[in-house]
């Protein structure tokens, strides 16, 4: 399990390493390189478009993907989808800006986005099921919360490298060619994560179905007429979760630095704190799960976060770097709550032989609803002088939509083993 657990958590570091230095580079520098023609304001805008597009091709990543994983296996998906993430980074940071190539620019940053998001559609399927069907059932939610470390590792390492460049280049430098550095830098990262999954082996539950003769034979067909209320549940549910995240990772960044004057170096600090914060905390909220059960953790991370975001937005609108701080870990702290146990919940809820489908395309409707729209919305509403209640309040109105859905979803942590009675002399 542990040589399992670490593949998963490689691929899945490797995979939103790429995902998440896009938004990085959205929120810094793509705006002024590939719309000079917006104004501030506007570029920032369309720059956050392009990175909504790779929320808006994962459901259609998760399609593909999860087609192949419930008639073909999980192990394929594996390679595939970090294959297929890691080319179209690489070429991300090739792409001419629009000084050189014009409107050709944006159009090449758009579909090479479109491809980033249809790979990791696929990805968090594969890798979740990968450790949540090889693991003992009252320790699933710990294995399969391996898979949702990655997305913290993988945000540090990307913002860990903008950060260092940030630092030891000027302005000039950093936008002549400093930002396009990690990109390149992912072919490395997605040769490595495809080494460590060499050896990965196929799922005992997949084996059973193929062996069976009970794979589906159209798994999007089957999750549509059958389970389509559950993916709406689900995708309603863990919306919450993609806008909390990317209210802090990607908007903040940039209304900080725009709107407030605080420079890249602190609010990628501040943010990297409270994000690595979230990853050294979820296996203990993982492990929480199992003895409480998934449910019961989701509702409480919602309610949470319903209540932390006025505050998170008036400690953000301090400017002051351990209030910034205490603000994002807050949020990050909620989100966790809720993601730690997804990746046991989500599977759990779907029958094996249409799990990698279902599970996923719940999964990536959520990116949709909350990490797409979130910045564009945020930027949008974040005016004036004055702190921007509005985003407040539009996070804690889907806080509030995700409680709703999650209080229809059942329970699925596997009932104990019962404790056998003493044999009597």
């Amino acid at each position: 399990m542990a040589r399992l657990a670490t593949a998963s958590l490689a691929g899945t570091a490797v995979e939103f390493y790429d995902f998440f230095i896009y938004g990085t580079a959205a929120a810094l520098v793509l705006g002024p390189l590939f719309f000079p023609t917006f104004s501030p304001l506007a570029g920032t805008l369309a720059a956050f478009g392009t990175f909504a597009v790779g929320f808006i091709s994962r459901p259609l990543g998760s399609v593909v993907f999860g087609h192949i994983g419930d008639r073909y296996g999980r192990r394929p998906v594996l390679f595939a989808s970090l294959l297929l993430t890691g080319v179209a980074t690489v070429a991300v940071g090739c792409v001419p800006t629009y000084g050189s190539i014009g409107a050709a620019a944006p159009v090449l940053l758009l579909v090479l986005r479109f491809l980033q998001g249809l790979g990791l559609g696929g990805e968090w399927g594969g890798a979740v099921l990968l450790t949540a069907e090889h693991a003992p059932a009252n320790r699933r939610g710990l294995w399969a919360s391996f898979p949702q470390i990655g997305p913290a590792v993988g945000f540090l390492l990307a913002n860990g490298v903008m950060l260092a460049l940030s630092a030891s280049l000027t302005e000039a430098q950093f936008a002549a060619w400093g930002w396009r550095v990690p990109f390149w830098a992912a072919g490395l990262l997605a040769a490595a994560g495809l080494l460590l999954r060499t050896s990965v082996p196929e799922t005992p539950q997949f084996k059973q179905l193929a062996e069976t003769g009970r794979r589906a034979s159209a798994p999007l067909t089957e999750v549509v007429r059958g389970h389509w209320r559950l993916v709406l549940l689900t995708a309603g549910a863990l919306a919450v979760g993609y806008a909390l995240f990317y209210a802090v990772s990607t908007w903040s960044l940039a209304y900080a630095t725009e709107h407030l004057g605080v420079s890249r170096t602190v609010m990628l600090t501040c943010i990297m704190a409270a994000v690595a914060v979230k990853g050294a905390v979820t296996p203990f909220a993982a492990m929480l799960g199992d003895r409480y059960g998934r449910r019961p953790l989701c509702l409480a991370g919602c309610t949470a976060a319903a209540l932390w975001m006025f505050p998170m937005v008036a400690l953000l609108h301090t400017a002051e770097p351990l209030l910034m701080f205490l603000g994002f870990l807050g949020a990050m702290l909620a989100f966790i709550t809720m993601f730690a146990v997804v990746a046991a919940y989500l599977p759990e809820l779907y029958e094996p032989r249409v799990r990698c489908t279902g599970a996923a395309v719940g999964y990536n409707l959520a990116g949709v609803l909350g990490g797409a729209l979130t910045p564009l919305v945020a930027t949008a509403m974040a005016h004036g002088e004055g702190p921007p209640w509005g985003v407040a309040a539009y996070l804690t109105a889907l806080a509030l939509l995700s409680l709703a859905c999650f209080t229809l979803l059942p329970e699925t942590r596997p009932a104990p083993a019962p404790v056998a009675e003493a044999t009597p002399a």
